[in-house]
């Protein structure tokens, strides 16, 4: 079968880090979460104090941008990619509440956009990956073989977000998880640069009634159809 380039945009909380890392798995490509690279950011600006009283202060975070270095490497023990920020692995901290709170403002910056989509498209370009996130079939990689736009209903995701963050140990509620659904789902959809929309040739995976395995077999039939 020939190397290709495996788009998955969507949602939040459908579970797409999810099926792309067994999908990546499954057959021996490379995983990228886009998402992950954002919530670095967001992370590094929540350090570096671009957040004020007064809201995000972009000018401050535009002139640091040149320190910002997310990267990913290996869990020896798992085989899946793990979130760095610089030589740190951020993994745990990028998905807080917190940080879930303030992605989509930073996710939204032109300036960011622009900085992720360059390093994403050089991690493509000898193709073998996959690669999930808001733009990925639309702007980082619209001429891949296969894209996929996954969706579920807003509840469904807010519920698989609030177990998984319960089984953290996080103090958290349905209703502020729904809340942040939502509000992302928004903010997403109707940022000027890149936003989140389904292009015009993806298949559309809505997981709201889907077991794991089920998407998982769904994902693989797709591959090996795209890949023939």
């Amino acid at each position: 079968m020939k190397k290709i380039i495996i788009a998955l945009d969507g949602h939040s909380s459908c579970g797409k880090s999810t099926m792309a890392k067994a999908l990546a798995r499954a057959i021996g490509y490379i995983y990228v979460d886009t998402g992950a690279m954002y919530r670095a950011v967001t992370l590094f600006a929540m350090r570096n104090g671009v957040f004020t009283e007064q809201g995000l202060d972009a000018v401050a975070l535009e002139a640091l941008m040149p320190q910002v270095d997310v990267k990913f490497k290996l869990d020896s023990e798992t085989g899946l990619p793990l979130t760095m920020l610089g030589e740190e692995v951020v993994e745990q901290e990028i998905r807080s509440m917190e940080v879930s709170s303030r992605v989509s403002p930073i996710a939204a910056l032109p300036f960011v956009r622009e900085a992720m989509t360059g390093m994403q498209q050089r991690m493509g370009e000898q193709k073998g990956i996959v690669m999930d996130g808001r733009d990925i079939g639309t702007v980082v990689f619209p001429q891949a073989e296969l894209k996929i736009f996954v969706t579920a209903s807003a509840e469904v995701r807010a519920q698989r977000r609030y177990d998984e963050l319960v089984a953290k140990g996080e103090s958290v509620t349905y209703e502020e998880i729904l809340k942040n659904v939502q509000e992302r789902d928004y903010i997403d959809s109707h940022r000027e640069v890149a936003p989140l929309k389904q292009a015009a040739d993806a298949l559309v995976l809505d997981n709201s009634n889907m077991t794991r395995e089920e998407q998982n077999q769904w994902l693989l039939d797709a591959y090996r159809k795209a890949a023939e």
